[in-house]
C-alpha cells in the first residue's frame, strides 16, 4: 500500500522536483527530498492541513510564495521528468523513508552550519547542502504514522 495515493502524473511531478531540488546530491539526495514532499501529504497539522495530494504539496503557496523554490525559479523543474527520477519518486510514493529526512517536513541549504532549530522545529541532520527538520515534539503525530 502507497504512503500517499498518487496518479503516474504525480510520480512525474514529483520526480520534477526531487531533481531540481537536489539533483547536485545525487540519488539519496533526491530521496530524502521525496520523503518531505510525501510526509507533507500524509501530514494533516501546522502548515499542512490543507494538502493531501502531491500536486498540493508541490504547488502551496505560504506567504505569498511558493514552498518550493524551484516552481518559482524555473531551473529544472520545468523539464520533463527522466526515468531515474520517476523510480526514485515512486519509492518514495510507495514506501521508502530513511534518516534524515524520515519525517521531516521541511529542509533547506542554508549555504553555512546547520541552525539547531528552524523557526522552531528540531533539526534532525543534514545531507550534503540540505538540513532537515521535523516537526516539534507533540505537533504532528501524523507524520510519525502515516
Amino acid at each position: 500500500m502507497p504512503r500517499v495515493k498518487y496518479r503516474d502524473a504525480d510520480v512525474a511531478l514529483m520526480a520534477r522536483m526531487m531533481r531540481a531540488e537536489a539533483e547536485g546530491e545525487g540519488n539519496l539526495g533526491m530521496l530524502f527530498v521525496g520523503n518531505v514532499i510525501v510526509n507533507r501529504a500524509v501530514a494533516d497539522c501546522l502548515d499542512f492541513r490543507d494538502v493531501r495530494t502531491i500536486e498540493d504539496v508541490i504547488y502551496q503557496v505560504q506567504g505569498g510564495n511558493f514552498s518550493f523554490e524551484a516552481v518559482q525559479k524555473g531551473n529544472l523543474f520545468y523539464q520533463r521528468a527522466r526515468s531515474s527520477e520517476k523510480r526514485l519518486a515512486k519509492q518514495n510514493l510507495d514506501f521508502w523513508r530513511q534518516h534524515p529526512a524520515h519525517f521531516a517536513l521541511w529542509y533547506f541549504n542554508p549555504y553555512a552550519e546547520c541552525p539547531p532549530t528552524w523557526y522552531g522545529q528540531p533539526f534532525t541532520g543534514n545531507f550534503k547542502n540540505h538540513c532537515f527538520y521535523e516537526p516539534a515534539a507533540g505537533t504532528c503525530e501524523s507524520v510519525y504514522t502515516g
